[in-house]
């Protein structure tokens, strides 16, 4: 893990002092809103509907115990006892008091934390594969060269001020599991002649106009991933609008440009650029690179494993929440925070602390947030899981969903949002609680199920299996339902069904698609996309609708 030394240590308290005097200027009214708007959001603040919101960076989305200890005692003593993982791999904090708001970013840097370009048109917090360094299917650690593009891009001089905020994502593996095709840069590792690099895609985004990114560069060999980057953002920070607020995004500058001539504009860019570099940043790279050095794996412990499995509650949860890990003996451990019934993403500051605990005792002292919202332990040895499992639940953590239907996805909505136009927790609540009645989820097996509470779609409605979208109807919550949308590798953006359903239809609505599923599936190895793909949208329409209105709604 990347651990800051001095010059990191000394740019936080010179920025956190900075940002105390801008705060200090506000409150005594030497700053209008609108003067310290610009000011406040470059360091993660927001203004909400009943708060400030801070949003604090978990770059490439990990941690150690220590952080994770840290942000529990954010929530304690300058919140109210919680914090909300996002799909972008920070946490918000809703309830800071603006006077205590540098008091709380001195007390995060002491472990390594900050806020700096969480919010802003700027380079946002880079999300990568919340199973770095522990995936079976990894070619590298993709998490040293998200470090180098966290480093270069922090108060980078010329990318400040961006047209609109600006996202990258990275994995290690040819299969994606940080969406990389959503954000305005993707960056999947493959290999080319036996070396590895990058397929680089541009102008991935959801929102308002959904595009997946399309691809740039086949292969770019490692070694030329900065000057390549800069000179993306160089030609979109050059041509991107600034006269439409929702056209300045890359998307619609490769879109309007053409993904052809902006290839070339940015070719150009990088035989300029890649000289200006000179070699500095494959010197960084090889310096960070070790940091992120493999633990010291403890070799056996799988009889232990197999004789927990007799259990079949602790089984239930093996089968959902552990992923093969690159060392035998050991499972990557995902931690649902999709109780049924609670909210997606939100973990107390007692819960923070078991998770920290259980990663210092028994995951050699790493945990990781998802774009899922839920948190991993990526070093597990199998000898120690059935004890890790009882931990959880005893915490109301051992919930056996991931990957399943109530392991939803949900922005935060019109209960903090002030951009939202309709509640998404609360939709996500009660549908978790309906599946756990029902008891169909296992029998469902697969399903992504993402809501958003407004267009801004921070919830990703557009690429789950089932979307389902929030609105405001002349002063009525109004949810549209999407189907077939894909976050892997193959991303594509799904299908709006037809007309949306208020907010006491909603969950009676999804209810119908996934009974309707179970009764069309070929066999129970064939997933919702499986049908979706093979059958069509005819069959959900029709379920949500009746035959009636699924023709009209065509």
């Amino acid at each position: 893990m990347y651990r800051y030394d001095e010059f990191d240590a000394a740019f936080l308290a010179e920025r956190n002092a900075q940002f105390r005097g801008q705060v200090a200027r506000r409150i005594d009214g030497s700053l209008t809103e609108d003067e310290f708007r610009p000011l406040r959001l470059m360091n993660g603040l927001y203004l909400q509907l009943h708060a400030y919101m801070l949003r604090v960076a978990i770059p490439y989305g990990t941690l150690d115990s220590a952080k994770m200890r840290k942000l529990a005692e954010v929530a304690d003593r300058w919140d109210k006892g919680y914090g909300h993982f996002t799909t972008r791999q920070n946490i918000q904090y809703n309830w800071p008091r603006l006077s205590d708001v540098p008091d709380i970013l001195d007390s995060m840097a002491e472990a390594g934390l900050h806020a700096i370009q969480t919010s802003g048109n700027t380079i946002r917090n880079v999300t990568s594969d919340h199973f770095a360094g522990a995936a079976a299917d990894e070619i590298a650690d993709p998490r040293p060269y998200a470090e180098l593009i966290r480093q270069w891009s922090t108060d980078h001089p010329e990318f400040q001020f961006l047209p609109r905020k600006f996202k990258i994502a990275v994995t290690g593996s040819p299969n994606d599991r940080v969406v990389t095709r959503s954000n305005d840069i993707g960056l999947r590792m493959v290999e080319s002649h036996g070396k590895p690099g990058f397929e680089v895609t541009v102008g991935g985004g959801l929102g308002r106009t959904p595009m997946i990114g399309k691809v740039i560069r086949d292969f770019l060999p490692e070694g030329e991933l900065l000057p390549y980057l800069e000179a993306i953002v160089h030609v979109y920070n050059r041509h991107g609008r600034r006269d439409n607020k929702f056209k300045a995004r890359i998307k619609i500058t490769v879109h309007e440009t053409g993904l052809d001539r902006f290839r070339t504009e940015v070719e150009e860019a990088f035989l300029r650029t890649r000289g200006e570099f000179a070699g500095v940043d494959e010197r960084v790279i090889a310096r960070i690179r070790d940091r992120f050095v493999l633990p010291q794996f403890v070799e056996g412990g799988a009889e232990a494993y197999d004789a927990a499995r007799r259990d079949p509650v602790f089984r239930a949860w093996a089968d959902t929440n552990l992923a093969e890990h690159r060392h035998p003996d050991y499972s990557i451990v995902t931690v649902s925070l999709k109780a049924h019934g609670e909210t997606p993403g939100d973990v107390t500051s007692a819960q923070m602390r078991v998770l920290a605990d259980l990663a210092g005792r028994y995951g050699h002292d790493e945990l990781r947030i998802s774009h899922q919202q839920n948190v991993i332990l990526p070093h597990v040895r199998k000898a120690d899981l059935a004890t890790v499992h009882a931990a959880l639940k005893a915490a109301g953590l051992g919930t056996a969903n991931i990957g399943l239907a109530s392991d939803i996805i949900a922005c935060p909505g019109m209960d903090y949002c002030a951009l939202a136009t309709a509640r998404s927790v609360p939709v996500a609540q009660q549908l978790a609680r309906r599946i756990d009645d029902l008891r169909i989820e296992h029998e469902i097996g697969p399903l992504q199920i993402k809501i958003s509470g407004c267009i801004n779609a921070c919830g990703h409605h557009h690429i789950g299996d089932i979307g389902v979208l929030g609105l405001d109807r002349a002063g009525v919550e109004n949810y549209q339902v999407t189907l077939g949308g894909d976050a892997s590798e193959n991303a594509v953006i799904g299908e709006r069904a037809g007309p949306g359903f208020a907010y006491d239809e909603i969950v009676p609505a999804i209810e119908r698609i996934m009974l309707a599923y179970l009764e069309q599936r070929d066999d129970e190895a064939e997933t919702f996309a499986e049908t979706y793909r093979r059958l069509g949208a005819a069959p959900f329409k029709e379920a949500l609708y009746g035959p009636e209105k699924q023709r009209h709604a065509a």
